[in-house]
């Protein structure tokens, strides 16, 4: 994701432009698109996302372009099992909590050699942040957020890494912004088995869709990322 007016003795000139205009319209039709987002999922199957083995997970399932992550004991969720760059991209998604109180969206990604995880609703239903950093998880570093989420309602996720820093948006407004240097990066211990590609709930129903991703040059901008060569 006019009109112009009718002239009735058309000169040399409006029969020039009116050619430039067509072949720039064939121009932008036959253009590439804007960004070259790749599709982590085909909304009727789980293809290379497999249900990952926390213990107590609840089930998942895929159609009518949802992916479905029932609620389990505790963690529940899917883990990618394809190939997945290891820096310079962008990850998006949207995410709705279906039924429960807690985080409805763990999403763990590369980092470099690290990985780590974006928590949205943690803690009781609000917090908001990476887990880890400098060993702290999402609900105790300069990451942490309370943001409410309604139940039912789809948000849109977005997680950028370059060598230089993380950054995550929530509904296209950006609300973390960590620098990597001088900081370690990890998981918590419970998630691992989400690396290196995954996403998990706690205790909580939750759907997701439009699961992308694309490459990304390091100098990316916060607003706009370059398209891939």
């Amino acid at each position: 994701m006019t009109d112009q007016p009718l002239l009735r003795h058309p000169s040399a000139g409006w029969f020039a432009a009116a050619a430039l205009g067509s072949w720039l319209a064939a121009a932008v039709i036959a253009a590439p698109p804007a960004d070259d987002w790749q599709p982590l999922f085909d909304g009727r199957e789980l293809g290379d996302w497999k249900s990952t083995p926390f213990g107590g997970e609840g089930e998942v399932a895929a159609g009518d372009g949802l992916l479905r992550i029932g609620m389990g004991a505790d963690l529940s969720g899917v883990t990618w099992q394809g190939t997945f760059p290891r820096q310079s991209f962008e990850l998006a998604l949207d995410a709705r909590r279906v039924e429960g109180n807690d985080f409805f969206c763990g999403l763990t990604f590369p980092v470099g050699d690290d990985h780590c995880s974006l928590i949205l609703g943690g803690w009781g239903g609000a917090v908001v942040g990476l887990s880890s950093i400098d060993g702290r998880d999402a609900a105790n570093n300069g990451t942490t957020d309370v943001i409410p989420f309604d139940n039912g309602r789809w948000y849109a996720v977005r997680v950028r890494v370059t060598p230089e820093r993380i950054g995550c948006w929530l509904d296209g407004k950006q609300v973390i912004d960590q620098p990597l240097e001088g900081h370690a990066i990890s998981v918590r211990q419970e998630v691992e088995p989400s690396q290196p590609l995954g996403i998990a709930t706690y205790a909580t129903t939750a759907e997701f869709r439009n699961v992308r991703w694309r490459a990304i040059g390091p100098d990316a901008t916060a607003d706009q990322a370059p398209r891939r060569p």
